[in-house]
């Protein structure tokens, strides 16, 4: 009962800017107010930095692994 890939890469995306359009419209300082690490404010606004970066460097082991067993 796993999600296929294609529709996790959607998927992900449109929930963390959900997530971040509530934070937008909850939070009363919405910008100034993300500092703090305890508001759902910080959160929202880390996830969709922290997917790229994870799926960047998923790829990159994976092609390094593949580049490392065909040589």
């Amino acid at each position: 009962m796993f999600l296929s890939l294609p529709t996790l890469t959607v998927l992900i995306p449109l929930v963390s800017l959900a997530g971040l359009f509530y934070s937008a419209s909850v939070e009363e300082n919405f910008p100034q107010g993300c500092t703090n690490t305890t508001s759902l404010c910080f959160y929202s606004l880390l996830l969709p930095i922290t997917i790229p970066v994870y799926v960047f460097f998923h790829l990159w082991t994976w092609m390094g692994i593949k580049l490392f067993r065909h040589n």
